[in-house]
């Protein structure tokens, strides 16, 4: 037996011994390692038992190895903001094992030959961009990485007269398993709401991974499909504000984890339409696609978080009706191959990365992307709310819930008030009773009012500004009394204006004046 033949059983006796580290306290993983590992060693000596032979050759691909390098540096960059992230180094190790093994049995079971490279290692990475399954449920995890090379292997189409996968080996899995987890109410079995969410942790997030993939859109010529899903987004995001003077997103124009999709999820050019003007439409209808699934699952009151996953299969089975759609003679006319005919590939790529990071920069100058943006100010969408703009209400609801949460006495009382007392009297009521016990009396005079009295609002204190002024969505750094204010004064509390004023700031003086003349 060759050293390579025996590479499956070494990374399956690899898969067990990690559930002998300090850090695998769960009893439910610890047996989901051993109990997978047994499983693929078990499928090697079923292959032996048939005497197959299994011929390995190295292959280093480009497209793995860049792709690889862009996400693990989000991964790495993410995870410095986020714990989690590190935490879990030794699960994400736990997938590469499993991936490799797993394709190299799939491979040996159905042709007996395997190409050893990088390729596995994108698809997890991508994976746990997006996906992961908490300790207890972690076998899942194992299912879906071996669903999405299941489907690389089987799920095949003549493309450019070859045979090809379909689907991106990341993205169907993902998409697949989002579905079921809708279906079945059980999101909480993952993390998948929580990545959403802290990926805005990591300050200037959107500039990182706009920078990490720049060498594989030049490489491989995606930049078209990135460009027009963000400009899409983007402006049907003014387009969305200039109707309704509220956020679609609520938080951004195009949410990071969108963003992130936009970058390294749906670019894969194997799944892509072969024609340049395919790939811009293939990107605007990703975008699209976001947008109506946004729009959908909120509706229903399911996790918002899925919508960049659920319709990349579906686009994928579209990209030869796309290629076939733009060889009409409509069509290419507009198509940037044929307009740019006498320019070479490489050229046009690289033009169309200078006219991307043109884009980039003028949209991260009118925070279109960055870390600033207003739909993070609670102050933005109570005033929003109080103009009663779509779903303004409803998100201010949910701000200062969370921020309730987290200990806010301010929070408390102008959850209380949005409930409004005389409609929701023991709801308002414990959220005023939440208040005063944090300390803030506003909520004390509310919980227990005079007869025929409004409610009470006051303004924030410094512990209450801690907690609901936002750096993105990560808790502000630590801060003078001073920065506090001005931050806060920036963010549309007027009181902090003056409070900032007193402590000499000579700019919310002149906001302060301002108001006072309006």
């Amino acid at each position: 037996m060759s050293l390579m033949k025996r590479l499956p059983l070494v990374l399956a006796t690899a898969l067990a011994g990690l559930s002998l580290l300090p850090v695998v306290t769960n009893p439910t993983l610890e047996w989901t390692l051993i109990g997978t590992a047994v499983a693929l060693a078990s499928w090697q000596c079923f292959l032996e038992i048939r005497h197959s032979v299994l011929t390995v050759s190295i292959v280093l691909r480009p497209q793995h190895y860049v792709q690889a390098c862009a996400q693990g540096a989000v991964l790495l960059y993410w995870g410095w903001y986020w714990r989690e992230v590190y935490d879990s180094a030794h699960l994400l190790l736990a997938q590469l094992l499993f991936a490799y093994a797993f394709d190299m049995l799939l491979s040996w079971s159905r042709r007996h030959t395997y190409s050893l490279g990088f390729s596995p290692v994108p698809v997890i990475f991508s994976i746990n961009l997006f996906l992961w399954f908490k300790p207890d449920w972690f076998y899942l995890q194992f299912l879906l990485i071996g669903l999405g090379f299941a489907a690389k292997e089987f799920l095949r189409w003549q493309k450019d007269g070859r045979q090809v996968h379909i689907f991106n080996p990341s993205s169907f899995p993902l998409g697949l398993f989002s579905l079921g987890l809708i279906i079945t109410g059980t999101t909480n079995l993952t993390w998948g709401q929580e990545i959403a969410n802290t990926l805005n942790y990591a300050p200037q997030i959107y500039l990182v991974i706009f920078l990490v993939s720049l060498p594989g859109q030049f490489l491989f010529g995606v930049t078209t499909m990135t460009m027009s899903a963000v400009a899409t987004m983007y402006g049907f995001g003014l387009l969305y504000f200039a109707l309704a003077e509220t956020y679609y997103f609520y938080d951004a124009y195009i949410p990071i984890a969108v963003f992130l999709g936009m970058h390294l999820l749906f670019t894969d050019p194997s799944t892509a339409p072969r024609s340049e003007l395919g790939r811009v439409i293939f990107g605007a209808m990703y975008a699209l696609s976001v947008i109506v699934l946004y729009g959908v699952l909120e509706t229903l009151g399911l996790p918002r978080f899925y919508d960049k996953l659920l319709a990349v299969p579906v686009i994928n089975l579209l990209i030869q009706v796309i290629d076939r759609l733009v060889q009409t003679k409509p069509m290419r006319q507009i198509d940037p191959a044929v307009l740019l005919s006498k320019t070479v590939e490489k050229s046009r790529n690289l033009a169309y990365i200078g006219l991307w990071i043109i884009i980039f920069l003028l949209m991260n100058t009118v925070q279109g992307v960055g870390d600033t943006h207003r739909g993070h100010w609670v102050m933005f969408w109570k005033h929003a709310c109080a103009d009663d703009r779509p779903n303004a209400c409803r998100h201010f609801g949910v701000m200062v819930s969370t921020y309730c949460n987290r200990g806010s006495g301010w929070a408390c009382n102008e959850y209380g008030m949005l409930l409004q007392p005389e409609r929701r009297p023991q709801l308002a009521a414990s959220a005023f009773d939440r208040a005063c016990e944090l300390g803030f009396s506003a909520g004390c005079i509310n919980r227990d009012p005079q007869p025929g009295a409004s409610p009470v609002s006051m303004q924030p204190t410094l512990v209450d500004y801690d907690i609901v002024l936002r750096q993105g969505k990560g808790p502000l750094p630590v801060l003078s009394s001073l920065q506090i204010y001005q931050r806060a004064c920036e963010q549309g509390f007027s009181d902090a204006c003056q409070e900032a004023c007193d402590l000499g700031d000579r700019r919310a003086c002149d906001i302060v004046k301002h108001h006072d003349q309006r």
